[in-house]
């Protein structure tokens, strides 16, 4: 049996999808079963193996679509400036600067070389002729895949793509026309991107032994049920599901996410939610407005090696995730702003990258919080819920919530909206659901910060131990009997 996981994208502040199939990854490892991470964007400014790695996949683990066809293996960057300099025919000079190099011919061109992150290797290179863009060649232990630009409107755009086998041969080309492309391999000719998906998974060759995951599928949602051949297909339930408000007794809207796969749900051997709420939610609906009984199954999207338990900073709250706008996080400054003038011991701290960092810096600057708010960057989070009394969360909506699991399994007190499907999972008897309503940010704060407020004004021990209770139930052991007990039920 392979397990194979589909997905589009990955980055190094990924979402909690790819942190899921992480986790997934590793118990699947650990149960000895043989799994694929598919990934279906294309990813120029990064090698994929560097995001897939930072986040725990194993390179022989993942599959890169564009690099299927080629005999290149998923490998870090190694293209050394030494290496990369003893290709040139013509003398140059040489110019560091920052994170590229930039090196000059006497032919009128130059090029510009970018370094990975270490700033210890070439990841890819901007060759300029007479002033204008035309080639940038991309490179892991050599060069992997090439792009090709013609000016035209005082721009440069890009009419090609050539992946690369080991002896230099082209294995793929993309012929691109602004937003459409043409993919050949070999005597195959594709002219859009899911005929070329739908090729690709065809050759995979899926036995009925072989079970299919679906975390996203946007875009090639046709292609792959039409590729399943006798596979299993399984399709995982990771954020709402469906619209509330555009909801009733006759007519359901889906979240457009899904809305493929429940209409299909005949095709689908199982879905998996991630919380029990979830799963009865989305039972009932099958039932109501399809008259079916599809099979759902709860699998928490992560799991816990230990509990953790450390020594806790008083008054210090935390939160983790990325920084984007659905996550509220100006809530949350807000929030513990205004706890702050009752409870001057306050401390909160936020774990985190994202578009949101400009925004939420100037927020606290005008609010001058710096004292006690502070953004603390991505970080690795493995021994630091520990050192915190409580976390806090503003989110309007969890599937799961991988951060507030690693919250309760290091007996943090937790402080949300209630809202589904995470909040109302992790938070019962250790902390405080508060009242959520999206068309009213005033009292979603005043809420949140009175649950603050609440929290250390008044005596909680018995909190953190309510969160290490919860957590027992999602411990390595007890997830992977749950994987191993779904794929034995598929052979």
């Amino acid at each position: 049996m392979s397990i194979y996981n589909i997905n589009l994208g990955i980055g190094w502040a990924s979402s909690g999808v790819e942190y899921a199939q992480a986790y997934r990854a590793k118990v699947l490892r650990e149960l000895g079963f043989k799994a694929k991470f598919i990934f279906m964007d294309m990813f120029q400014y990064e090698n994929i193996e560097h995001m897939t790695k930072n986040i725990g996949f194993q390179d022989d683990e993942i599959i890169w679509l564009y690099q299927y066809f080629t005999d290149m293996p998923i490998e870090p960057t190694t293209m050394s400036e030494e290496r990369f300099e003893k290709t040139f025919t013509l003398p140059f000079e040489k110019k560091e600067d920052g994170n590229k190099i930039i090196y000059s011919f006497p032919n009128n061109s130059y090029m510009c070389a970018y370094l990975t992150r270490d700033h210890r290797y070439i990841h890819r290179v901007e060759c300029v002729s007479d002033g204008c863009l035309i080639r940038k060649d991309f490179f892991t232990s050599q060069r992997a895949f090439t792009e090709y630009y013609v000016p035209y409107d005082n721009k440069a755009n890009l009419y090609r793509r050539c992946f690369y086998n080991r002896d230099g041969s082209i294995g793929l080309d993309e012929y691109i026309n602004g937003d459409d492309s043409i993919y050949r391999v070999n005597e195959h000719f594709f002219y859009n991107k899911e005929d070329f998906i739908g090729y690709f998974l065809k050759q995979l060759h899926f036995t009925k032994d072989d079970v299919v995951i679906e975390d996203r599928n946007t875009g090639m949602e046709s292609a792959i049920f039409k590729a399943i051949g006798d596979a299993k297909l399984g399709v995982v339930i990771h954020a709402e599901h469906y619209n509330k408000e555009s909801t009733d007794e006759h007519n359901i809207l889906w979240n457009n996410y899904y809305e493929y796969s429940f209409n299909h749900h005949k095709d689908v051997s199982f879905f998996l939610s991630s919380t029990k709420r979830q799963e009865e939610t989305l039972r009932a609906q099958f039932k109501k407005y399809y008259d079916a009984t599809p099979r759902i199954e709860t699998i928490p999207v992560g799991s816990l090696k230990e509990l953790k338990v450390g020594e806790r900073k008083p008054y210090h709250l935390m939160t983790a995730s990325r920084l984007a706008t659905e996550k509220n996080i100006d809530h949350l400054i807000h929030a513990v702003v205004k706890a702050h003038e009752k409870i001057p011991q306050l401390v909160f701290d936020i774990y985190g990258q994202g578009g949101e960092k400009d925004r939420l810096t100037k927020l606290i600057t005008d609010y001058n919080a710096n004292s006690y708010i502070r953004l603390k960057g991505h970080q690795n989070l493995d021994e630091v819920f520990k050192q915190y009394d409580c976390y806090i969360s503003a989110s309007g909506s969890e599937g799961f919530g991988l951060t507030l699991l690693e919250a309760v399994g290091s007996g943090c007190a937790l402080i949300g909206y209630d809202v589904p499907y995470g909040n109302q999972t992790f938070i019962k008897n250790n902390g405080y659901l508060v009242d959520y309503d999206a068309y009213d940010t005033h009292a979603c704060i005043s809420s949140l910060s009175e649950a603050i407020v609440k929290y250390y004004e008044e005596d909680h021990p018995d909190f953190h131990q309510a969160s290490y209770d919860i957590a027992k139930e999602y411990l390595d052991e007890e997830i992977a009997k749950k994987w191993k007990n779904l794929l034995e039920d598929q052979l």
